[in-house]
């Protein structure tokens, strides 16, 4: 019997948390899993929750909530024995899509009883950790904009990406690393260890979490008339195809702006300073995901 804990952000995303111990009492085989579930009360808890299960021993703490969440439970869990399930429960629940879990609660509760666990990558910037992306330029604005308005969902996502569209201006960035030296005037710059924001919108469409490598998609300057084909492509999954994209692959990388500014980590957004330093570490956190075979 192994035990596994249901971490619930009782505020993320759209939906009513109240009826998912339900479903795990109804769903989950307890043949296998002895289940405990908890709700978290305030910003960082989740992971002082997975932390503790960790270190008791648990096989796997699951967090059930949007992606800001799963950061807080894989900051627990990272560089331990106990792995992370997923039961995606926020807006773009970008990270789950990335693993192919479902959206739907129960599909993902039920998923847990044929899963495996596998070794992934994650990341820091600047020592914090980050699992799927973080970014810089317009995709921070977008994701200020989202976590602070009144209402969740595509419709707002898509809302606040046209409301601010034709006012942003791009950033200058330099770009230090191995192989790497250079200065951009860039739209976004998106660090991806997992491919997509969220919502199936894919920066990194060839990103993967085994690599031991992050995927910097560079989005230059754009003339608005090309927007309608970039926003698409981001849902065609070749955007690393386009004109305006610059792809590059790393392990390590150090990036200089102008003035400390906005960042998002996860798609929660973050003030930085002027200097971040990006780094993936290898194989640092398991993960539950559905058995291929």
């Amino acid at each position: 019997m192994k035990n596994i804990a249901f971490v619930i952000n009782p505020i993320s995303g759209t939906r009513a948390k109240t009826r998912i111990p339900k479903l795990v009492k109804e769903l989950l085989d307890k043949e296998q899993f002895s289940p405990t579930v908890v709700f978290t009360e305030y910003a960082g808890h989740a992971t002082q929750l997975a932390q503790q299960f960790a270190q008791e021993g648990y096989y796997a703490v699951v967090a059930v909530g949007g992606d800001g969440t799963i950061n807080e439970v894989a900051n627990g869990v990272r560089d331990t024995d106990t792995a992370m399930g997923i039961v995606p429960n926020g807006s773009g629940n970008g990270f789950a899509r990335h693993l192919g879990i479902s959206t739907r609660l129960n599909r993902a509760i039920e998923m847990l009883n044929r899963s495996e666990v596998i070794s992934a990558d994650y990341g820091f910037v600047n020592e914090r950790p980050f699992f799927s992306t973080c970014g810089i330029g317009f995709d921070a604005l977008v994701a200020h904009q989202f976590a602070t308005g009144n209402s969740r969902g595509f419709k707002t996502y898509l809302q606040n990406i046209i409301k601010d569209l034709f006012q942003y201006q791009p950033e200058t960035y330099h770009l230090v690393g191995e192989g790497i030296d250079q200065t951009v005037t860039a739209f976004l710059i998106t660090f991806a260890n997992a491919g997509q924001w969220g919502y199936d919108a894919y920066i990194a469409p060839k990103a993967s979490i085994q690599d031991g490598l992050m995927d910097i998609a560079i989005v230059s300057k754009f003339p608005m008339y090309a927007a309608p084909g970039l926003a698409l492509s981001l849902f065609t999954k070749n955007i690393d195809e386009d004109l305006y994209v610059n792809t590059i692959r790393t392990k390590e990388v150090t990036l200089i702006r102008e003035k400390e500014g906005p960042m998002h980590i996860d798609g929660d957004p973050v003030m930085m300073p002027k200097e971040l330093h990006l780094r993936i570490v290898t194989d640092g956190i398991k993960l539950l995901v559905e058995k291929r075979f």
